[in-house]
């Protein structure tokens, strides 16, 4: 991976990780770091979820592809915010 494809993946990650947070209804108590790591492995298994089922290269936006990432992304920031509140 090149430096610029791996900056991409960050601020994809950070967009997919604040767009999921939105997405969960409530306060979420996890910092933005906790956030942009989750966007990033949700844009990651997003993709290859996306590309297994031949969304992944469309025309023009991928909008499944996004879809995917995003409820990837709140499903997983409310699971650490579930395991954080525990604690």
């Amino acid at each position: 991976m090149h430096i610029a494809g791996l900056f991409s993946a960050i601020i994809i990650g950070i967009v997919i990780g604040v767009l999921g947070r939105l997405a969960v209804p409530g306060r979420q108590r996890i910092g933005i770091l906790w956030t942009i790591l989750i966007g990033i492995v949700a844009a990651l298994i997003g993709t290859a979820i996306a590309s297994s089922l031949d969304v992944a290269d469309t025309n023009g936006i991928d909008w499944i592809e996004w879809l995917i990432q995003i409820a990837l992304a709140a499903v997983g920031v409310a699971a650490v915010n579930k395991v954080k509140v525990h604690r």
